[in-house]
């Protein structure tokens, strides 16, 4: 993984234990360090207990950045069950155990970031994606850019924006993916805005240079402004980044539309933190049944052998990277395709939708009826609960839409097969794919559909704002999207433009996708729908309508990159034959370069070895040690297990399935995240003080 994770303003905490088997009732001991004062420990302490109230807590100094924390299940009354710990009313018959909520507390960001929140929907998903994808540029941001014109007053603007932060508390979110994936909402975060002229940088290197950098996703805020100057009286250029995992572009334009009136009040918009935000919907979230959506999900989930490929099997693009590519749906063509769609009751994104079940049939080159499946992104704005349309954050996700296509049947019925497919998953915005996953039996991180289809509101700032900056002499435009992917091989989005022009953009994987085939994929899509107020057919057939693409070669697509195995063993750096072994655990999540950075710079005589794992340690069998980790403990040297950020959590249960196979203590050193620098120097604080323990 590319680093992102830049170091934090204070160091990370490491948490030292170790794990063995421990008499009924006793408490959990864990060092803590890095807390660099007493009181920064006791409001640690707190924090743990406030949060788990099924665990007494006590606290020991034993100087500056050394505690030791004791966790004791409770005995009492049935109380309700604190996170992922004892369940209600009943005292834990051993010690305390790190569950992943006490865990990823544990680890939180130091100091005290801010109040967490669990991740629903694509965010779950697309965080997991962009923290474990391989180096490269972060294919999960989004560049939203338009000009600006007229007068700029650069301190006015940069408080505007400071002033929408303060206000928006997704503007102050970063992520946590220590133990549990989850949002941390800090009280306070300050917005990036660069200034740069055009005699310094043209405008593509500054898009490929904004890309390239990505951000640190532990850190607030996940969005920066770049501003690119040109001569005197010339528009001036605004490029907005952000991260999909957190801003979709309809919460893009949510916050533009709160900084215009940031600006135009000189800067700052009166009142507090603007309710409901991402708390108010987490709340709501959580007092949701999942009975209606299990019933949908269980019949209406994709069925396996459904058609979800844009092409047809095909060789290597030998192409890499996202392609972009756009088309226009104009005059005529786009008030008779919103006519055509309005005469049978539907909108033009039902049209739409059609028309890629069409495509994506005829990819499989099928002779009968047959499913097709593609996701449809569902906003979430429209959820019961009031004023959620006005919540900046990403509340829906990307839900599998299948319908049965079949040459023989009307028109009219796939069109009314997409058209109430759409109302029936609006009524569940808030699942995820992983819900749909298991309740439909696939196998975690088993891909649904391969093509998602957006279908974005209007991005004007409203009439009101464009009137009152026009005053103030200042013109802005439509912002334009260089639009990031969903996670799968292609991405359409569609959206009005000025003069009510119907522009779709696909974003694509050209390893699976060759341009030219993208460019066919989507220059078909745009024919089909340009062709359908024309067919002379008032009720044709659907093989009627696929038969106008008889002439043109169907595309073609790659097969994706077989899956690649993490699980074995490297080392770092060898070591003295009788010091001990420390084992760092590699998993997906980890920030790349800390434990190489630890490495380096460690004095001491032990050998340094790397631990990379495809799969749960808590599925090892106990005792499963590598041949080769095997051999380097076969004279009695001592094992220690480490592990930064999710290689915490994995360090932890391998000590505890280790442990339980030879029958002695091991020793686990785990920090919180942070970049190479502050999570090598969290590890070496833990080795340091368990030396001197042993000592």
């Amino acid at each position: 993984m590319t680093d992102k994770s830049a170091d934090g303003p204070g160091p990370v905490l490491a948490v030292v234990h170790e794990a063995g088997r421990a008499a009924p009732g006793s408490a959990l001991v864990l060092g803590l360090r890095g807390l660099r004062h007493d009181a920064d420990a006791e409001m640690f302490a707190a924090r743990i207990a406030e949060r788990h109230r099924r665990l007494r807590v006590t606290l020991e100094g034993h100087g500056p950045g050394r505690h030791t924390l004791r966790l004791l299940p409770e005995t009492g009354p049935p109380g309700p069950a604190s996170p992922g710990n004892a369940s209600p009313g009943h005292a834990s018959p051993g010690p305390a155990g790190l569950g992943p909520e006490l865990l990823a507390d544990l680890l939180g960001p130091y100091p005290g970031a801010g109040e967490p929140l669990a991740l629903a929907g694509d965010r779950r998903e697309l965080l997991a994606e962009a923290v474990s994808r391989a180096d490269g540029p972060d294919r999960y941001l989004e560049q939203v850019h338009w000009n600006w014109s007229g007068p700029l007053d650069r301190a006015r603007f940069d408080a505007a924006w400071q002033s929408v932060c303060g206000r928006e508390s997704v503007l102050r979110a970063a992520f946590d993916w220590t133990a549990v994936p989850r949002l941390l909402l800090h009280p306070y975060a300050e917005v990036e805005i660069v200034h740069r002229t055009r005699t310094d940088t043209t405008w593509r290197e500054l898009l490929d240079a904004d890309r390239a950098q990505g951000f640190a996703l532990n850190r607030p805020p996940l969005l920066r402004l770049t501003l690119l100057e040109g001569e005197p009286g010339a528009p001036t250029r605004v490029l907005l980044t952000c991260h999909r995992a957190l801003l979709d572009e309809r919460g893009v334009h949510l916050l533009l539309r709160a900084f215009y009136r940031a600006y135009l009040a000189a800067g700052a918009l009166p009142g507090g933190e603007r309710r409901p935000d991402l708390r108010d919907h987490a709340r709501w979230l959580a007092r949701q049944s999942a009975e209606g959506a299990r019933e949908l999900w269980t019949r209406a989930a994709p069925p396996r052998g459904a058609a979800t490929a844009p092409g047809r099997p095909g060789p290597d693009t030998r192409q890499s990277g996202e392609g972009r590519l756009r088309r226009r749906l104009e005059d005529p063509y786009g008030p008779r395709l919103r006519s055509w769609a309005a005469a049978r009751g539907v909108g033009e994104s039902s049209a739409l939708h059609m028309v890629w079940a069409l495509l994506l049939y005829r990819a499989a080159a099928a002779e009968g009826p047959l499913p097709v499946s593609f996701g449809v992104r569902v906003c979430g704005g429209d959820i019961a609960l009031p004023g959620a349309a006005g919540i900046p954050g990403l509340l829906g996700s990307a839900l599998p839409m299948t319908v049965r296509v079949d040459p023989a049947a009307p028109l009219a019925g796939l069109l009314r097969q997409v058209h109430d497919a759409r109302l029936d998953m609006g009524a569940y915005p808030w699942v995820s794919a992983d819900r749909i996953r298991e309740w439909s039996g696939r196998g975690p991180g088993e891909r649904l559909t391969d093509t998602v289809i957006v279908f974005d509101g209007p991005a004007d700032p409203g009439a009101d704002v464009e009137g009152e900056l026009r005053a103030q002499g200042v013109g802005v435009d439509a912002p334009r999207t260089v639009g990031a992917g969903g996670g799968v091989p292609v991405t359409i989005v569609a959206r009005h433009e000025g003069g009510g022009a119907l522009v779709l953009d696909a974003v694509y994987d050209r390893a699976r996708l060759a341009d030219a085939d993208a460019a066919a994929v989507l220059g078909q899509c745009v024919g089909l729908l340009r062709a359908l107020a024309d067919l002379p057919d008032p009720d044709p057939t659907v093989g009627g309508v696929l038969g106008l693409l008889a002439d043109v070669e169907a595309p073609s697509m790659a097969a994706g990159p077989p899956a690649v195995r993490r699980t074995g063993l490297r080392t770092l750096r060898g070591g003295a034959s009788s010091a001990e072994v420390i084992c760092l655990v590699g998993v997906p999540g980890v920030v790349g370069g800390c434990y190489e950075r630890f490495a380096r710079d460690h004095q001491g005589p032990q050998t340094i070895v790397v631990w990379d794992l495809d799969g749960p340690p808590g599925a090892m069998v106990p005792g499963a040690v590598p041949a080769a980790l095997a051999g380097l403990l076969a004279c009695g040297r001592r094992l220690v297990l480490g592990g930064c950020g999710p290689g915490a959590g994995a360090a932890y249960e391998l000590a505890r399935v280790l442990a339980d196979g030879i029958g002695s203590p091991v020793s686990v050193v785990m920090t919180g995240l942070g970049g190479p620098r502050s999570s090598a120097q969290a590890l070496a604080r833990g080795l340091a003080s368990m030396a001197v323990r042993r000592d």
